[in-house]
Parts: C-alpha cells; sequence; structure tokens
C-alpha cells in the first residue's frame, strides 16, 4: 500500500535539502547551465516550482497544465530571474502543494496527469518526491544520485521498471542491484538481457541520468531506453 503520509513527509525532507543546497548559489550561478540539457539551473528551479503548483492542479481536478506551450513558457519567463525570487517560489510553491496535501481527500480516486496519463491520487506524492530529488541532481551542485535516499532509490527504480514494461522499444530485461531484482520490457519479445550493478547507476541509466557504462550486461547489449 502506498503511504501518502509517508510520502508527503519526504517531499518536506528532499525540499529542505534542495533549498539548503541551491541557498549556497549565487546569481551568476543560478544563469549557469544546468545537467538538463538547453536548461539553465535557473529553468530547472523554475520547473520545479511550477510543477509543485501543477500538481495543486491535479490533486484539485484540473488539467495540470493549460497546454504544453503554456509550461514552457511559464519555465521561460521564470528562468532568468535572480537566487532570492527562485528560492521564494520554490519554497511558496512547495508550501501550498503541502497545504493541499494535507486537506481531507479520498486518496483512492484516480487523477490525471500530463498526455492523458491517470494514476492513484496516493502516488502524486511520490512522484513529486522524484522531481525534487532527480532534479536536486540535474541543478549539478554536488548533489548526486548516490546521495539519495534509499528508500527512493528502490521505489523508483520499480517506478521506473513499471513504466517500462511492455514496451514494445524495450526488450525483455532483468535488472538487479545486486540484493533486489525488477523485469522490464517487453514481453515474449526475444531473449532476456540482464542489466546488473549499483542502485545509483541502474537508477541513472532508467531515470537517463547515465549512459549505463558502469552496468554489467548479459544476454545481449544494454537496451536503449526510449526518454521519459
Amino acid at each position: 500500500m502506498i503511504d501518502h503520509a509517508h510520502d508527503l513527509a519526504s517531499v518536506r525532507d528532499a525540499t529542505d535539502r534542495l533549498l539548503t543546497g541551491v541557498g549556497k548559489l549565487d546569481n551568476a550561478s543560478v544563469t549557469e547551465s544546468s545537467r538538463l540539457p538547453g536548461w539553465t539551473r535557473g529553468h530547472v528551479l523554475a520547473h520545479l516550482a511550477r510543477n509543485a503548483d501543477a500538481l495543486v492542479n491535479v490533486l484539485e481536478g484540473r488539467p495540470m497544465y493549460v497546454s504544453g506551450e503554456a509550461r514552457d513558457a511559464d519555465i521561460e519567463r521564470d528562468a532568468p530571474r535572480p537566487l532570492d525570487a527562485h528560492l521564494a517560489d520554490v519554497r511558496e510553491s512547495a508550501a501550498r502543494f503541502q497545504d493541499v496535501s494535507a486537506a481531507p481527500a479520498d486518496w483512492s480516486r484516480t487523477v490525471e496527469l500530463r498526455n492523458g496519463i491517470t494514476d492513484s491520487a496516493s502516488r502524486v506524492p511520490f512522484r513529486r518526491w522524484a522531481e525534487v530529488e532527480l532534479h536536486h541532481v540535474d541543478l549539478g551542485i554536488g548533489y548526486e544520485l548516490e546521495d539519495l535516499p534509499a528508500e527512493f532509490t528502490e521505489r523508483e527504480t520499480g517506478f521506473l521498471a513499471a513504466r517500462f514494461t511492455g514496451h514494445p522499444d524495450v526488450p525483455p530485461a532483468r535488472l538487479s542491484d545486486g540484493t533486489r531484482a525488477w523485469s522490464t520490457g517487453r514481453e515474449g519479445g526475444g531473449p532476456e538481457v540482464t542489466v546488473t550493478g549499483p542502485p545509483a547507476d541502474l537508477l541513472g541509466w532508467l531515470a537517463g541520468r547515465r549512459e549505463g557504462s558502469a552496468l554489467s550486461v548479459q544476454g545481449g547489449p544494454l537496451p536503449s531506453l526510449p526518454p521519459l
């Protein structure tokens, strides 16, 4: 069972870590490139703030974003702001998300996210947790995949493995971090590939943050994963 209250507490902790790390930057470093192609650190921070508000929309039954174009325009608009503005926006939008999530609600209900994707409301806090943790890494300010909480790394690995399960472009694969294992890829589509490696490297590959050079592969080449 998904414990949304536990995940909301984890979101708070992750947000606090991110704000502490970002608070050590200056205005110039906010304009520098992040690890995401074409995005500065300001773009990442703007996205995090607008994502919190978008998930408020989801929980309140509104479209996540007005449109993809509006989402992108909001990020471009907010990216050049000074550090203090980014910190305030991330902090205040995170508080709005927590406030809405604290209201009595049916957490078993189905909600709609982007591109027609649906999920249980109870999983929305975990989705936010993933946004905060992975984008903290994307900022390139000293927080790495190895620094992620072990619980998060395990759950996000399982979440992404499930996301690629049945995907026609991903060959059948068994994934292992040495202690846990997951299956992913299309079913009945040829021999199974076994991919093994440290938890951070396995998650990094699944999440598109690492190319997979630290992983061991048996039964074929390392699968090429479609973008998330």
